[in-house]
Parts: C-alpha cells; structure tokens; sequence
C-alpha cells in the first residue's frame, strides 16, 4: 500500500516542471495525515470547512499555506482572515464584502480568486463569466484595499465527457486571457488560474490552469 507521500511525489511526477502549483486537498482527513505530506516537503492545503481548517491551523505547523476552498459563508470570514493565504471560492460582492471589512481589522492584504461558474451543474456557486468581467469593471472592484485579486478558480462539470470538460476549462482560460489582457491588464499579480481536481487536473494543466486541487488521489477517500 502505498503511502502519503509517496503519492504526493506521484502525483508532482506528472506536473509541469514550472508554472503550475499544487494544492493538496486535505478536507476530511486528519491532522496527522496533512502531516504526511508535510514532512515530505509540502506545504500548499487546501480546506473548505473554517471549523475544520481552524483546528488544523492550530495543530499544524504555521509555516503552511492554508487555502480556503469551499463556499465561504459571511459570518466564518473572521475565523481565517488572520492567517488563510488565499481564498478560492469568492462567489459575490456580498462575501469581498466581509472579507474586506475584517481583512482590514487586522490589518491584511487576502488574496482571493473569483470564483467562476460554467459547470453544466445547478449546484456550483460564482459568477457567469459575463457577471465575472462586468464586476472588475465595475467601481465596486475598486473599493477593496485590503483584498487583491490573484485570479479565478472553476470546476468542470462532474461528467465523464472529457470533450465537455475540456471546452468548459477551456471556456475559464479564455475568461482569464482575457480579463487579463483587459481591465487587469498590467497587474502582474493577477496571475492564477485554479481549475483541475484529482480526475481531470491533467485535462485542466492541457488547457492552461496554473494551480490545481488534487485531494483524493494524495489523501485517499474521505473520511467523514
């Protein structure tokens, strides 16, 4: 039986030797497991529940980089401003909202990707791609000193139709070309696309993502 980290290395072995960073997925597993990975050298998780990421953050090293990635409710904002890296899952103004409001309580710079729906699914959170553009046009996006977008993060649709999801990563690429080269143009640090999980990330590295989210195939299945 192979081991945490062994996956781990199997699964940097089929990255790109640069321009894509792996966060390692470790909602539902314990605390020693997450521990695995990181004496192996690893140091990017993601989680996406704050009471489970705040209880990790208090037994893990704080040396990781913790990336929130589930749907962000307003009032769990304030259990991970102080120390969460990014932010993946920024669905509204409502929640940047929230975040800069307790971002600048302590006074912090979040990074955050704004999360974007083209999944042939009801049940994804984001924007459109149209409400995404509109919105970083928009004066609002200019409202928040405390919160820099970093880029966008989506999901393909759960199916087993690589073409469809290939057209659908392809469709967020397109996105981020092109906001980068628009109302973002000449922000450097508008520069992370996040798309690709365990059964499609290599699909998603084809189409251009610059991070992935691979939980299941370093971790194992959940555990509940």
């Amino acid at each position: 039986m192979t081991t945490v980290a062994q996956r781990l290395n199997q699964v940097k072995a089929t990255l790109p030797a640069t321009g894509v960073q792996l966060i390692a997925v470790s909602k539902f597993h314990p605390a020693e497991t997450i521990r695995e990975a990181y004496d192996a050298g690893h140091r990017c998780f993601g989680e996406s529940r704050v009471q489970e990421l705040q209880q990790k953050y208090d037994q893990l090293p704080h040396d990781i980089e913790w990336h929130f990635i589930g749907h962000l409710q307003t009032n769990k904002v304030k259990y991970i401003i102080p120390y969460v890296s990014m932010i993946h899952s920024v669905d509204s103004p409502r929640i940047l909202d929230e975040i800069e409001r307790q971002a600048a309580r302590v006074n912090r710079v979040v990074d955050c990707l704004l999360e974007v729906h083209v999944a042939q699914e009801d049940t994804k959170f984001g924007f459109t791609p149209q409400e995404c553009v509109a919105f970083l046009e928009s004066a609002v996006a200019q409202s928040y000193p405390h919160v820099r977008f970093r880029g966008i993060m989506g999901m393909a649709s759960n199916t087993d139709n690589q073409e469809q999801v290939r057209a659908e990563f392809a469709q967020l690429k397109q996105l981020f070309d092109d906001v980068r080269g628009g109302v973002m143009q000449g922000q450097a640090h508008f520069d992370t696309l996040s798309m690709g999980m365990s059964l499609d990330y290599l699909l998603a590295i084809e189409q251009g993502s610059t991070m992935v989210r691979i939980g299941t195939t370093i971790f194992g299945e959940r555990e509940y």
